[in-house]
């Protein structure tokens, strides 16, 4: 089974993402399961999801303790809650940020993980680019697509314009490959560093 956990704040698409992973996964014929945590319930607040990928039916409806994945959507999160906590040894982690693991202080995390597991990228920029709005989710299911491996670029398109059908949709299909793009480019570096 494959955990993931996305950390973000009220009002960034954390739910939604959450979401949208576990539709990529059922369409690809996993198992899959997505559900929040809410503290306070308000714009602004912090919210973690999970989702859960398995092939086989999944049972266990606990939140994620050690997670496979983690996505940050918002990188003011870095010095308020450890959002890195028990990420696996081989895990994934993807922040939302132009800054550089180094610049963010957790080039720790990075080091002790398989090189191109650990990245940040400008999620918010690229979002604003692709589609008007500074909503991260989209972009970084797809940048999330090209780190892991575990779900297509073409299912998470299919779970956004699902999500969000028509011109919407298409503008965060749209922002979504870019960050696809974006992180094959940037591990295809850290592979070669």
């Amino acid at each position: 089974m494959v955990e993931i956990r996305i950390h973000g704040r009220g009002g960034q698409g954390v739910v939604t993402a959450s979401d949208m992973v576990a539709m990529a996964a059922f369409a690809e014929g996993h198992h899959a399961q997505a559900f929040p945590s809410f503290g306070s319930e308000r714009t602004g607040a912090p919210v973690v999801a999970y989702s859960r990928i398995r092939d086989e039916e999944i049972r266990t409806r606990e939140p994620v303790l050690n997670p496979d994945v983690i996505i940050v959507q918002d990188p003011t999160l870095l010095p308020i809650l450890d959002v890195f906590a028990g990420l696996a040894p081989d895990g994934y982690a993807l922040v939302n940020s132009a800054k550089s693991p180094e610049e963010l202080g957790f080039a720790d995390v990075a080091a002790a993980r398989p090189p191109g597991h650990v990245m940040s990228i400008p999620a918010t920029d690229i979002a604003r680019e692709h589609t008007g709005r500074t909503v991260p989710n989209a972009v970084l299911l797809g940048a999330m697509a090209a780190l892991t491996g575990l779900i297509t670029l073409d299912s998470v398109a299919a779970a956004i314009r699902n999500r969000f059908p028509g011109t919407v949709g298409e503008k965060n299909v749209a922002a979504a490959t870019a960050a696809y793009e974006l992180v094959l480019e940037k591990k295809g570096e850290a592979v070669h560093a």
